[in-house]
């Protein structure tokens, strides 16, 4: 942990508040605080404040950040990535371009087969100093806590071999890392004609060795056409649960298989992409409180539509954004990027995207209680922006805006 910071001459502080996700009209009332100071002590917020006279040296034995009027919020949270894997796939962006779709490449042994050979090949240690510099990339765009699935493994040994750098990785760099096991993220070569053998592997070898060695929190499975299928997810997802994981769930993007409905039935804690989401599925998620994670940059890469993010706010269904950074279908780290992309392709509000990229992707990642919001008692991950207004990080679409990211009470990044 951080020791004590004051960070004061607070020109707007904008932060949802409490623990459990927002919906609905909800996901847009965040606080505006002005002019005013943030107190840290062992690296968690103490207190809030305004800035009176003399406050420096009420403090004087506190670390100081002045932050000269500018803009902060909490640490953003990206909670669906792929961050571990072997080699990239620029290669196939020109099969995208003469029409070859997402599935087509991985019919053709392309796409996700394609990593998981590089990903087999690549040492522990490898994909260490890869995931190393990419949370610093991650870091600098102010993310502080992220979410990292396996899935590039996609047996017994590779998928342990991710989890345990993922491990590393949460140990040894400032941000904050979420395991999530998916090995259930596509069949690999060797089981083309065995599928059935690779999901009693899943369920019988992988999941009771990983849940026993408290390698992943959540366990997801890619619920779509060439991957798994309806059935299929819920056997594997169901097992998962039996052993005391959380659950997530791939669901909705390229076809309905109905996924957002088996995340409803099973209680998962979230159900992302959902670009294919219909009204019977919008209304089984908000029955439940399955937490929406849409990834606009995934649209974007691939020239698909958006999710149907304004009809899932509008239906009670918490949302939240994230980049599903990978290296097929969307290579980006930017989580401003994403924020951007959903201002204007979903047409949320600044006030609800903050929401989707603090408290509600805190959910998402089972941190509601522990990160995305800036009061007394949560962690003191903190942003100051190169702005005093929340709407101009959404108007310079494209820019870096950070400037400075304290992660547990200690400035981690200036730029």
């Amino acid at each position: 942990m951080g020791g004590n910071l004051l960070i004061y001459n607070i020109g707007c502080l904008a932060t949802p508040e409490g623990s459990a996700p927002k919906k609905g009209k909800e996901q847009g009332e965040i606080i505006l605080r002005y002019n005013c100071h943030i107190m840290v002590e062992n690296g968690r917020i103490t207190g809030i404040g305004d800035n009176p006279p003399g406050l420096e040296q009420k403090f004087k034995d506190y670390e100081k950040l002045d932050v000269a009027g500018k803009l902060v919020t909490p640490g953003l949270i990206d909670c669906h990535t792929h961050l571990v894997f072997g080699g990239w796939r620029h290669g196939e962006l020109s099969l995208k371009l003469k029409g070859a779709t997402y599935l087509d490449i991985l019919a053709a042994g392309g796409g996700i087969l394609n990593t998981v050979g590089k990903t087999r090949e690549a040492s522990a240690d490898e994909l260490f100093e890869k995931g190393y510099q990419l949370l610093d990339e991650c870091l600098s765009y102010g993310v502080t806590t992220l979410e990292a699935k396996s899935g590039y493994g996609l047996d017994l040994e590779n998928e342990v071999k991710s989890l345990e750098v993922i491990k590393k990785l949460n140990e040894e760099h400032p941000v904050d890392l979420i395991p999530t096991f998916m090995g259930a993220h596509a069949v690999p070569k060797e089981h083309k004609e065995s599928r059935d053998e690779f999901i009693k592997l899943i369920c019988d070898e992988m999941l009771p060795l990983i849940a026993g060695k408290r390698l992943a929190r959540f366990c997801d499975v890619f619920c779509e056409k060439g991957a798994f299928d309806l059935d299929e997810s819920r056997m594997i997802l169901a097992k998962a649960k039996s052993l005391g994981m959380d659950l997530k769930i791939h669901a909705e993007e390229i076809n309905n298989l109905g996924g957002a409905v088996l995340a409803s039935e099973l209680n998962c804690v979230s159900a992302e992409h959902l670009i294919k989401i219909d009204e019977t599925g919008i209304n089984a998620m908000s029955k439940a409180g399955v937490v929406a994670v849409c990834l606009p940059c995934t649209s974007f890469y691939l020239n698909e539509s958006f999710a149907p993010a304004r009809d899932m706010i509008n239906a009670g269904i918490p949302l939240a954004v994230a980049t599903d950074f990978n290296p097929g279908s969307s290579p980006n780290l930017n989580l401003q990027l994403a924020m951007n992309m959903a201002c204007y392709k979903y047409r949320m509000q600044p006030s609800e995207i903050l929401t989707a990229v603090t408290l509600n992707a805190a959910a998402a990642a089972g941190k509601g209680a522990e990160a995305g919001t800036l009061e007394a008692g949560k962690p003191a991950d903190i942003l100051v922006w190169d702005t005093n207004d929340l709407d101009y990080i959404f108007y310079r679409y494209g820019s870096n805006l950070v400037k400075t990211v304290v992660k547990n009470g200690k400035v981690v990044r200036r730029s």
